[in-house]
């Protein structure tokens, strides 16, 4: 399972509206080893987790669940290949939207999360409004994406299409 993120995407008659700016979440010593280790490995369990902070398993637990609860950890997920889902073409496309369809902003960054070769779509800042992460079987599928559910699309006013030859994680920082 992909799972889909779209940044703030409400419907509503206007473009999204800025959000707040998110002042950093009081975190202790703790909260940032429980963080490091759960972005290390995600599946790590429970009591391996309250070992590596130096807490009670019970501690730990509450300790997670409070930040899911402050929306510091936004959720938990399988980092899925697409390669092994018959997509190895990936691709980020900057899309620029037409002047007159910037009411519908939101509208359509759900459309395009909604659409099966996208991984992610990012509401940007600068020349272009979105960013759209895809995965596609080949080129073909490729430009078909482009064509059918982008350049055909009267709000569209341009798409850059720039190919992922490779995708390097982060590992976990201290």
């Amino acid at each position: 399972m992909i799972f889909y993120r779209v940044c703030d995407m409400r419907k509503t008659a206007q473009p999204p509206a800025p959000r707040p700016a998110r002042t950093p979440a009081a975190l202790d010593d703790v909260d940032r080893i429980l963080l490091d280790e759960l972005a290390r490995d995600g599946r790590i369990t429970n009591h391996a987790l309250a070992a590596a902070a130096g807490i009670a398993p019970s501690t730990c637990l509450g300790r997670v669940r409070a930040l899911v609860e402050r929306g510091v950890i936004r959720g938990f997920h399988a980092d899925i290949d697409p390669a092994a889902l018959g997509r190895s073409l990936q691709a980020m496309i900057a899309v620029r939207v037409q002047a007159g369809a910037r009411p519908h902003l939101a509208e359509f960054g759900e459309q395009l999360a909604a659409l099966d070769e996208v991984i992610d779509v990012y509401f940007i800042a600068g020349a272009d409004d979105y960013l759209v992460h895809v995965a596609t079987a080949d080129t073909e599928g490729l430009r078909r994406f482009v064509l059918e559910h982008l350049s055909a699309r009267p709000a569209v006013a341009s798409t850059e299409t720039i190919l992922i030859f490779e995708h390097v994680r982060p590992r976990a920082r201290s």
